[in-house]
């Protein structure tokens, strides 16, 4: 197991019990999306988590696939398909690199909360671009933590040591932008959160 999984692995009852920090952010963050979405998309979310988000939006599309570096994750997002009886949904432990996920033929990918948190960033929206049909969407909210407090970037080196965060990135705006662009895709919209963590909400198009 690498480092990440491992961590993510530990917390995930703890994530799946946790409320949402921000309800009015994550609520306007699902609006923005599912004006994007129709409902003859087969869509894929990177880093799906334990599959809330995953599982709400599921009346807006033909199909969603999940799917998360961690197991047990991955576990807890599927008995809550099978507790919500959700026909459309399914969850896949994998990454983007290991074939797990598919070859291509997506109309959407979703990567909520996850891109600071990869290694290689270019390769991995590489690898969604790659998925994705001409002229389909990559939508993405992203921790800019490089926008962010000095404190915290001093802090999260210190945490990691003692297993209370993951690897993480500190990126700042133009860094993510760049990535994205950098793989063949156009900016179409974005939104910034301000708060402790300042993330940034982008829409991008296959070109």
């Amino acid at each position: 197991m690498v480092a990440a999984e491992k961590f993510w692995d530990k917390k995930a009852q703890g994530y799946a019990a946790s409320p949402i920090s921000n309800m009015d952010v994550y609520n306007h963050t699902l609006a923005q999306t599912r004006a994007y979405l129709n409902a003859s998309d087969r869509v894929l979310e990177v880093g799906c988590g334990t599959g809330s988000t995953a599982l709400l939006l599921a009346d807006s599309v033909e199909h969603i696939t999940g799917s998360d570096i961690s197991g047990n994750m991955i576990q807890i997002a599927k008995d809550k398909v099978t507790a919500q009886q959700v026909a459309n949904v399914d969850f896949v432990q994998g990454t983007l690199d290991d074939g797990a996920l598919g070859a291509d033929g997506y109309d959407t990918v979703l990567a909520f909360n996850i891109l600071h948190l990869l290694d290689d960033l270019p390769s991995a929206i590489g690898q969604i671009h790659k998925r994705l049909k001409p002229g389909s969407y990559f939508i993405s909210k992203t921790v800019v933590l490089g926008e962010g407090s000095f404190l915290w970037r001093l802090a999260i080196p210190v945490m990691r040591l003692v297993g209370l965060a993951p690897p993480v990135q500190s990126l700042r705006r133009a860094d993510l932008d760049a990535a994205i662009v950098g793989a063949g895709f156009e900016i179409v919209e974005t939104h910034d959160y301000p708060g402790s963590f300042s993330t940034r909400f982008v829409v991008a198009q296959k070109t």
